[in-house]
C-alpha cells in the first residue's frame, strides 16, 4: 500500500502554497511542543510548562535561539535532541525537509509540490527545484560534519572526547542553520578569545545565512553552466560583506572602553570579539559577550542589523540583505535623478523595488505594532523589549537577558511570550507568506484605474 504523505492528505483542501507552508510549520511546532512536554524531556526534578514548550519549539523551527528554559540545565539529552531536530528541520526548511523525505521514499515530486517549494525557498522560477533540493542536502550535511569535527577538536580541550563531539555536533548545527542555541549556559563566553572556535561558527553562520541559491549560482558560474554571476549572487554577496565589515569597526569603536564587553582586552581579542558579534547578529544568536552590558549606541546598531538579517533561501531571518541593497540602490538612483534603480550594469525592475520598500515597512510596522503592544502588556523596559521583538522577527536569538543566563522574554507573562512566538513564527516564514496564507487572493482585474497623483515629500 503506497504511504500517504502529509502533503496528499491536505491536497484535497486546496490550500495555496503560503496556507500549506503555514500550516507545515505550525503541525511541526505542535509536534515538537509535544515531545518536549514528554516528563523524560526534561531534566531531573526540572519541568516545562506548555506555553514554555512551545516557546521553545517555535525558537527552535524558526532557528532563533531564544530561551526561556536553559537548554544545558531543564532539558534531558532527549530534550536536548528534540530541539536538535527541529533546528535542523526548521534550518533546512519544512517543504525542503518534506521533499528529502519524499525522494528517500522514492515518491514522485508533483507540479503542487514544487510550487510550495518555490514559495519555501523563495526562488524565482521553478527549475531545477529538485536538483537544489539536492545540492542544499548536500551542502549542509558536508559542512555540518566538517564543523562538527572543528569544533569537537576544539571542546575536546576541555571536555572527554564523546562529551566533546556532542558539544561540537550541537553547535555545528545551530551555527549553520543560523539558530543561537547553545548547549552551555553561559551561551559562548567562556571561548570569547578562542581563535578557532570563531572562525569555525562565524564562517558556517556566514554559510547558511548567505542563501543556497548563491551557491547554485557560484557552481554553475564555474562549471562553465552559465556565462555570469547572477545580480542576485552580487547584491547578497556584496551587500553582506558591507554588512560585516562597516559593524565591525563601529562595534570595535563603540565598546572598546567599555570596561563590561571590550575595555581591558588586548586589540586582538577586541577585534575577534567584536567580529563574532557582529556577524551573528544578523543571523545566528550567539555571544561571546554579555549583551545586557553593551552600550546604548551598540545595542541600536544591532537592532538594525537583525532588521536586515540574512539573504533569501538561506537560514535566516529579517527583510534580507537583498531588500536592504535594493533599497539603497533605489534610493541612490532617486537622488541622482536617475529614472531607474541600477546597479552592475542591469537595472532593477519597478517590481522588485516596490517589493522591497513594500517588504521593509510591512516588517517596520509589525515589529513596532508587536513591541508597542509587548510594552502595553509587560510594562517593560523599552530597549529591551524592542530589541528582544526584533531579535524574533529576525530569527536571531540574541536578548539582553533576564539577569541570569534567559532570554528578557523569560520576565514575559504568557501573553508576551505568546507574541514572542507569533514573531519568530513570522519571521521564519516570512510576513509575505504569513499575509498570503491570510488573505484571500483576489482574482485579476480586467482593466485599469485612471492614474491619480499626489505629491510626496
Amino acid at each position: 500500500m503506497e504511504q500517504v504523505t502529509f502533503i496528499d492528505r491536505i491536497r484535497t483542501y486546496q490550500l495555496t502554497p503560503a496556507q500549506i507552508l503555514v500550516t507545515g510549520y505550525s503541525a511541526v511546532i505542535l509536534f515538537g511542543t509535544l515531545l518536549l512536554l514528554f516528563p523524560f524531556a526534561s531534566a531531573p526534578g526540572r519541568s516545562v510548562s506548555v506555553v514554555d514548550a512551545a516557546f521553545m519549539a517555535t525558537s527552535a523551527i524558526s532557528v532563533t535561539g531564544l530561551v526561556t528554559k536553559d537548554l544545558a540545565t531543564d532539558f534531558s539529552l532527549f530534550g536536548q535532541g528534540v530541539i536538535l531536530l527541529l533546528i535542523q528541520i526548521g534550518g533546512l526548511g519544512y517543504m525542503t525537509s518534506a521533499t528529502v523525505l519524499a525522494l528517500v521514499l522514492g515518491k514522485r515530486i508533483g507540479l503542487r509540490e514544487r510550487l510550495v517549494m518555490q514559495e519555501a525557498l523563495n526562488v524565482l522560477t521553478l527549475e531545477g527545484l529538485i536538483r537544489l533540493t539536492r545540492t542544499i542536502l548536500a551542502i549542509t550535511l558536508t559542512v555540518e560534519a566538517v564543523g562538527a569535527a572543528l569544533l569537537a577538536y576544539d571542546f575536546s580541550k576541555t571536555y572527554p572526547w564523546p562529551r566533546a563531539i556532542y558539544h561540537g555536533v550541537f553547535h555545528s548545527v545551530a551555527a549553520f542553520n543560523n539558530a543561537g542555541f547553545s548547549t552551555f549556559s553561559k551561551n559562548l563566553m567562556d571561548y570569547r578569545g578562542d581563535i578557532l572556535l570563531t572562525i569555525v561558527i562565524t564562517t558556517m553562520v556566514i554559510t547558511g545565512g548567505i542563501g543556497f541559491i548563491v551557491y547554485s549560482d557560484i557552481y554553475k558560474y564555474f562549471k562553465g553552466q552559465v556565462y555570469r554571476i547572477s545580480l542576485h549572487t552580487k547584491l547578497a554577496v556584496v551587500a553582506s560583506l558591507w554588512l560585516i565589515l562597516i559593524p565591525t569597526l563601529l562595534f570595535l569603536l563603540f565598546e572598546s572602553t567599555n570596561l563590561q564587553s571590550l575595555g581591558g582586552l588586548p586589540f586582538g581579542e577586541k577585534f575577534l570579539a567584536s567580529y563574532f558579534q557582529v556577524v551573528v547578529t544578523r543571523t545566528a544568536g550567539f555571544n561571546t559577550l554579555d549583551i545586557g552590558a553593551l552600550n546604548s549606541v551598540t545595542l541600536y546598531m544591532m537592532i538594525l542589523l537583525m532588521f536586515v538579517g540574512g539573504s533569501p533561501s538561506g537560514t535566516a531571518g529579517g527583510i534580507k540583505t537583498t531588500t536592504f541593497a535594493t533599497m539603497i540602490v533605489a534610493l541612490w538612483s532617486t537622488m541622482r535623478g536617475q529614472e531607474d534603480a541600477t546597479v552592475f550594469h542591469r537595472r532593477l525592475t519597478p517590481e522588485t523595488v516596490a517589493r522591497a520598500f513594500f517588504l521593509a515597512i510591512l516588517a517596520f510596522l509589525l515589529t513596532t505594532g508587536i513591541t508597542l503592544l509587548i510594552l502595553l502588556i509587560e510594562n517593560k523596559v523599552f530597549l529591551n523589549t524592542l530589541f528582544e521583538v526584533m531579535s524574533a522577527f529576525g530569527t536571531v536569538g540574541l536578548s539582553m537577558g533576564d539577569g541570569g543566563v534567559l532570554s528578557y522574554s523569560t520576565l514575559f507573562s504568557d501573553s508576551g511570550k505568546l507574541l514572542i512566538i507569533l514573531m519568530m513564527f513570522i519571521g521564519r516564514v516570512g510576513p509575505l507568506t504569513v499575509g498570503a496564507a491570510l488573505v484571500r487572493p483576489r482574482q485579476h482585474l480586467r482593466y485599469r484605474l485612471p492614474e491619480g497623483k499626489c505629491l510626496i515629500g
